[in-house]
């Protein structure tokens, strides 16, 4: 069987295509900082340049490029040291509201199951024995058992750590040289594809950037709607379950999904000495079916759906083709990538509508 020049080309495409393939999905864990730098990289470079216009060439790039780092890293630590203090400040409250619960839930289902025959009784001591023993402010215990975890998990402990000390400095290397590394991408292209390479870079980079700008707005939006919201019902942990439902939306449905147990949760425990479990499940079924449908229906489609183009259905199967390939890595990309192939798809649909195949 002979092949063309056509066809030999697409043949090699397709088995470098291949061939990267599965060298990304060998080296998925350790490609994982390098990704994360990359995806960080690639959305604040544009911060990194602005700077650079401002001073005017007065300003080096590498003190645009520290500044830039260290307002990110100080934005991620000031989630952390938000999120945490208050979670520490509510245990000795759910401490007490825990065995409340207990037999709350022990005195309405022991009759309600006895109309249909079933004997129901929990050992309400031993339950808040436990809840006392572990959700107790005395910590020496639970600290115990978390050095132990690290010990016997060594290697995910050190690669969480790793992860943490790499990211930033693949980080800074990539914002230093990211247009040298493009111009060197851009030297495998030959010169007949640079038209062509260029005009799709060009809209790939321009349906990227619509969605990370969309997205963070979206992020930002919600974080302040359920925070108001759950704040509204007296949740004392609102600001950071709203804030982390809205930063964890950026998984679409995964986030959401997250938000919503923990708002269930903390509510449920709150909320067991006052209004019981009704007044848990009503601020739920308010805040986050109202905000699912204000994501759902104005937001996500005004400021990221309609930019992009993606389908629901699409982002579905993009989370789950990627991250089982790739893991943690293939859900992080899986949105950007999906954008990139969604313009290849564009371009080879328009290729094939316009061909003599399918004109007859």
């Amino acid at each position: 069987m002979q092949f063309n020049s056509t066809q030999k080309r697409a043949l090699a495409w397709c088995l470098i295509a291949a061939f990267t393939a599965v060298v990304i999905w060998l080296l998925a864990p350790v490609l994982t900082p390098f990704v994360v730098a990359a995806v960080l990289a690639y959305a604040l470079t544009p911060v990194v340049d602005w700077l650079d216009d401002l001073g005017r060439g007065r300003i080096p790039r590498l003190l645009a490029v520290i500044v830039v780092e260290l307002l990110f890293i100080l934005v991620v630590l000031s989630v952390v040291l938000l999120i945490v203090p208050i979670l520490v400040k509510e245990l000795p409250l759910m401490s007490e509201q825990v065995p409340v619960l207990m037999e709350g839930l022990n005195t309405s289902l022991k009759p309600f199951l006895a109309q249909f025959g079933i004997k129901f009784s929990l050992d309400v001591g031993s339950l808040k024995a436990f809840a006392l023993k572990y959700l107790s402010t005395n910590f020496e215990e639970a600290l115990g058992s978390v050095m132990t975890s690290l010990k016997l998990g060594g290697s995910v402990a050190f690669a969480i750590f790793g992860n943490a000390v790499m990211i930033p400095v693949v980080l800074f290397y990539l914002l230093m040289d990211w247009r040298r590394f493009v111009a060197q991408a851009l030297e495998f292209v030959p010169p007949r594809g640079r038209a062509t390479y260029d005009s799709f870079s060009s809209e790939a980079d321009a349906v990227l950037g619509q969605y990370l700008r969309g997205q963070l707005l979206v992020m930002g939006v919600l974080a302040i709607f359920y925070s108001a919201g759950l704040a509204l019902f007296g949740l004392d942990l609102a600001l950071p379950i709203g804030i982390f439902t809205g930063l964890a939306v950026f998984v679409p449905y995964v986030g959401f999904g997250l938000g919503l147990i923990l708002a269930t949760l903390a509510g449920l425990l709150e909320f067991a000495a006052t209004g019981g479990p009704s007044k848990a499940l009503m601020m739920v079924a308010v805040v986050y079916g109202s905000g699912q449908f204000f994501e759902s229906f104005l937001l996500t489609p005004r400021l990221v759906g309609e930019r992009i183009g993606l389908h629901p259905l699409a982002v579905i199967f993009a989370l789950l083709a990627f991250g089982q390939l790739l893991g943690f890595v293939g859900v992080l990309i899986a949105l950007p990538a999906s954008a990139v192939l969604l313009v290849a798809m564009r371009r080879a649909r328009t290729r094939y509508l316009s061909s003599k195949l399918y004109q007859g």
